[in-house]
């Protein structure tokens, strides 16, 4: 069967919402919802809860393509950007890269897409990755497939458009994007269903020698803040790539038919998940500024670290809780410190301890 661009009805794609209006109705509302909770945060709270999110976005598109980015580099890298970084710059250029693509969906969301903007987003993720063409759509005369299997046992799952018709298959889609935006001719009014179809557009041209499923997935962020008016607090990539092998059977499929009823169900409920993420990072975040600010100034220096420590990784925490070795290893405290100071947060109710003896660990009270 021949692939979706090779069809005589490339790219006019169809697709039936019967099954997914009541998500999408919910969609709507958690976005809603996020957005109120957000606007009663603090204003260094929104920022905290917009940083974390980036940094979340960053760290999984890049895992979705088995790149693997440092937490600590990332937000370090966004926070540099923001102007409210300290200390020298992280020396890890791909994650500086990765972020400074973060900013730049974000503050130019309503900007209308160009050639320009693709080439300048490509640029940034393929900051630090040698022998790779950036900032160009790829020229190679050979087939640009996607392949999974040992040397040899090569499963072919997608090819897409010879690199001879990337420009004009280009042009053609920057201008469907931009005619489909919230104030275009051929708006498409729900940025969750616009939103899909950018991205197995996208993904179906396959423009770059690289990074195609990070820039899709960026192009995807830039509806979903267009439809909302303003920046999008969500993260899809986070959502993916915990279904990392559904999305690559969901794009298959879709790819075989400019019929994407299924495609677009899948990605919409995967922006639903999305959205609950969201605002649960919100409320995080909400929980955490009270916490700080009931105990900011009963807690010493060390204290402080380990807390701050531990509520960057997040609404599910760090990994096995806190124990007196992991204490000191962070710290540089002595043993006896260690527990001490240890003690002194469960006895404030700040610390929950689980287990007895050596294995004492520590989880956070929100």
């Amino acid at each position: 069967m021949p692939y979706n661009w090779q069809q005589p009805d490339w790219p006019e794609f169809r697709y039936d919402l019967t099954a997914i209006e009541e998500a999408l109705f919910k969609l709507a509302e958690k976005s809603g919802r996020a957005s109120g909770l957000l606007k009663g945060l603090t204003a260094d709270a929104q920022m905290e809860a917009t940083i974390e999110m980036m940094v979340v976005e960053a760290i999984k598109t890049s895992a979705i393509e088995g790149e693997l980015l440092s937490r600590k580099d990332v937000m370090s890298s966004i926070r540099k950007n923001l102007g409210i970084g300290t200390g020298p710059p992280t020396g890890d250029k791909r994650a500086q890269g990765t972020a400074a693509l973060m900013l730049a969906v974000r503050n130019n969301f309503a900007t209308p897409l160009s050639e320009e903007t693709l080439f300048e987003w490509h640029r940034l993720i393929m900051t630090g990755h040698r022998y790779i063409a950036a900032g160009q759509w790829r020229t190679h005369a050979e087939p640009m497939q996607v392949v999974s299997g040992a040397v040899g046992h090569e499963q072919v799952h997608f090819e897409a458009p010879p690199s001879s018709r990337i420009p004009e298959e280009m042009a053609r889609f920057i201008r469907w994007f931009n005619d489909t935006a919230p104030d275009g001719p051929n708006a498409i009014r729900k940025a969750a269903v616009r939103s899909a179809l950018v991205h197995i557009y996208f993904e179906s041209i396959h423009p770059f020698e690289d990074g195609n499923g990070r820039i899709g997935r960026a192009l995807s962020e830039k509806v979903f803040s267009q439809g909302l008016g303003q920046p999008a607090l969500l993260s899809l990539s986070r959502a993916i790539e915990a279904k990392r092998n559904d999305y690559y059977d969901a794009l298959k499929e879709g790819q075989l038919s400019n019929n994407v009823t299924p495609w677009v169900t899948w990605f919409v409920n995967i922006a639903l998940e999305a959205q609950v993420q969201a605002e649960e990072q919100i409320e995080f975040t909400l929980k955490k500024t009270k916490l700080f600010d009931r105990w900011k100034d009963q807690l010493n220096e060390r204290q402080n670290q380990i807390l701050r420590r531990m509520l960057d990784e997040g609404p599910h925490g760090f990994e096995g809780g806190m124990s007196a070795k992991k204490y000191m290893v962070i710290t540089g405290a002595s043993k006896a410190t260690a527990t001490r100071d240890l003690q002194d947060l469960a006895d404030k109710g700040v610390f929950v301890p689980t287990g007895g003896g050596r294995s004492t660990h520590y989880k956070v009270n929100l």
